[in-house]
């Protein structure tokens, strides 16, 4: 016989099994305990893919080991040097001592007048003279020298130049992080699926662990900065070295653009300073979006196309890096224009957009040359970019994880928990940093 549910208010049987009175406390809680949630266990990205790691690769940077706590490399010194000195009284003082000027060298003055170095006997000094014979005036100059002149019957020259090299290194750097869950936690099932129908919230917790460890590790390449290694305060703190990142390189040897490229006189002026630097044919712009929307203003008001190309433009661009595809160029975001002999393929950098990360900074953009540089010792042709990580014998300190604790797998403590460690100890190599162009706006 089914219960008798009575809703009326004068029903005194209220003790009566099978009889219930109205109650609206009773109703909710009823109704919260047997009804399911309608939960929608999609983990929304609500700020897309916020990885940022990528950069190096995409702009060709490879990967080598190393076996040493720095790495040594070699670039090669111009060909032809220019000498800077005074005139003073006549008499020409060169700034430095290796200074490639000699007596019987032929200079070019002030951009036109061509003059010669002779020893001047009485003045005890080196003289400028123009093919007139009149001394150059006092000044400070910058001269090439064109050549020499000798007469006829004198004997060779009894100086010689040296070729010249610089030599450069980098210290490693070593980055850390770790991650843990304790056992409990690690077997509770949440509201959201995080892939194939796992709920185990700590899952996505250490893969974001990984993944912002990893971007800091690209960030440090690009950002480091060296140091001559300090000790924190605090037993057991051993010194800390820095690595020379990225920005860094360009910043001390490299071309810095302190506005956004937004004319074309602006990127004109910056293919006369490539011809100089004897710069790649190519070039992969990372950029912000402002500084991505000034070029496209910049382009539109150019009203130009490349030609056969399907990209923006201001002529035919080359696309040598992307196996001459236009359209493998785009599959990776690249959209391509062409100047002066040069292409530039540009390319939003989510770093530089990121509020939390660099969103903000002075730092608009780079132009990474997309060739590789002659190495000046051996010769070798190597990439611009090499990310270097300690390896020898199997080991490798690139990406290095393991897990302490009692659950999951792991047998090595006693704690009842686990713990995610991670390690990479890396630094990155900008060769020719002359050839790369940072771009900066206060």
């Amino acid at each position: 016989m089914a219960s008798q549910v009575n809703l009326g208010t004068t029903n005194t049987n209220a003790g009566t099994f099978g009889v219930q009175r109205l109650d609206a406390a009773k109703y909710i809680s009823l109704y919260e305990l047997v009804n399911k949630p309608d939960n929608r266990d999609a983990l929304i990205k609500t700020y897309g893919n916020q990885g940022i790691t990528g950069f190096l690769q995409l702009v060709g940077a490879v990967k080598a080991q190393a076996t040493a706590d720095e790495v040594t490399y070699w670039e090669e010194e111009r060909l032809h040097k220019m000498s800077e000195g005074t005139i003073a009284g006549k008499v020409y003082t060169p700034s430095t001592d290796t200074d490639p000027l000699r007596v019987n060298d032929v200079v070019l003055v002030g951009g036109e007048t061509r003059a010669f170095v002779i020893y001047d006997e009485a003045l005890s000094g080196l003289v400028l003279v123009d093919f007139e014979g009149n001394a150059i005036v006092d000044g400070e100059y910058k001269m090439p020298i064109i050549g020499n002149l000798y007469a006829q019957g004198t004997d060779q020259p009894t100086s010689f130049l040296e070729s010249g090299v610089t030599k450069r290194s980098n210290p490693f750097m070593i980055m850390k992080e770790v991650y843990s869950v304790n056992g409990s936690q690690a077997t509770n099932i949440g509201w959201i699926d995080l892939g194939n129908g796992d709920y185990r919230w700590y899952l996505k917790s250490e893969a974001d662990t990984r993944q912002r460890f990893m971007d800091k590790r690209e960030m440090m390449m690009l950002l480091g900065q060296t140091n001559s290694g300090f000790s924190p305060t605090g037993a057991g703190f051993g010194a800390i070295s820095g690595s020379e990142g990225y920005f860094t390189a360009i910043e001390d040897r490299g071309l810095v653009q302190s506005t956004l490229i937004d004319s074309l006189g602006e990127l004109d002026d910056i293919v006369k300073i490539f011809d100089q630097q004897g710069a790649s044919s190519e070039y992969a712009l990372y950029v912000d979006r402002e500084q991505d929307l000034a070029i496209d203003d910049m382009l539109a008001t150019a009203n130009l196309s490349g030609a056969n190309t399907g990209q923006t433009g201001l002529g035919s661009a080359a696309f040598g890096s992307f196996n001459n595809s236009a359209e493998t160029a785009l599959n990776l975001g690249f959209r391509s224009f062409a100047r002066g002999g040069y292409t530039f393929h540009k390319h939003d950098w989510k770093l530089l957009n990121d509020p939390t990360l660099l969103s903000g900074s002075v730092y608009k953009g780079v132009a990474v040359p997309m060739a590789q540089v002659a190495d000046a010792k051996t010769g070798d042709k190597a990439p611009a970019l090499e990310m270097n990580f300690k390896a020898t014998n199997g080991y490798s300190r690139e990406m290095e994880h393991w897990m302490v604790g009692s659950i999951l797998g792991a047998s090595n403590a006693t704690k009842d928990n686990v713990e995610f460690h991670y390690r990479s100890e890396c630094n990155l190599i900008t060769r020719a940093a002359n050839r790369h162009l940072l771009i900066k706006s206060a």
